[in-house]
């Protein structure tokens, strides 16, 4: 059985391109950097998690919630195959449990803060939009599209973006955390415009400070679908 199942919807992505030394130090052991066509990326993803179960229960209160995380994406040698992952700077829910779980069982780096979504349509456009409030300010994402999904094409950068099926997680030197994350391939809405109102470096870090001076090289919108996250491995 899943460890956790749910569907994650409405993914709003903010894609930046940074220099790779920036993510060195935040690389899980025996992972190596996943690049696409010389460029590194670092995404800020906002979602909402819905019907989620865990171990196939559902958790009172905690099934319908907003995630937003900043990742950066990776590969792993297996033998002779390459697992393409992400590993999460900062994943932030409005819900303590959750966060304590993921915590716990998978090292990851979960926050709680205060959270809010809008999603709204409006001659012929949808908008969606994330906000988290950290130390009494909000942040948000907000992406206004079309309300006509089509497929994700083969060699895409949006296929690179969204096509990563397992997680890895720094717990030292020498050991690394691997899950599974399983969705059939998603579909995608044509952005038409895009708002990001975030402090990187409040909120991430003064490594990511830097983010605040950049334009994303490219904002995505993913209908996305049921997904499962399977149980933990160590490497």
């Amino acid at each position: 059985m899943s460890f956790l199942t749910a569907e994650w919807r409405k993914l709003a992505l903010a894609n930046y391109v940074v220099n790779p030394d920036v993510l060195l130090p935040y690389l899980p052991y025996k992972t190596e950097l996943d690049i696409w066509q010389g460029k590194c990326y670092v995404s800020l993803v906002g979602f909402m998690f819905a019907n989620t179960r865990l171990l196939g229960i559902p958790i009172p209160f905690h099934t319908n919630f907003e995630e937003v995380n900043l990742r950066f994406y990776v590969r792993y040698k297996d033998g002779n195959e390459w697992k393409r992952g992400v590993v999460f700077i900062k994943e932030i829910v409005p819900r303590h449990a959750i966060a304590f779980i993921a915590n716990t069982l998978y090292k990851e780096h979960y926050q709680t803060m205060p959270m809010r979504h809008l999603w709204q349509q409006n001659n012929g456009v949808q908008l969606v939009q994330y906000d988290w409030k950290y130390n009494q300010k909000w942040q948000s994402i907000q992406v206004n599209a079309s309300l006509q999904t089509q497929a994700i094409d083969e060699g895409s950068e949006t296929e690179f973006i969204t096509e990563h099926y397992w997680g890895y997680t720094q717990i030292d030197a020498q050991q690394t955390y691997e899950y599974q994350v399983t969705h059939p391939r998603w579909e995608q809405y044509a952005v038409k415009n895009y708002q990001i109102n975030v402090d990187f470096g409040l909120v991430y870090g003064k490594d990511f400070a830097f983010l605040n001076q950049l334009e994303p090289h490219s904002v995505m919108l993913a209908e996305g679908s049921g997904i499962t996250v399977e149980s933990i491995n160590k490497i």
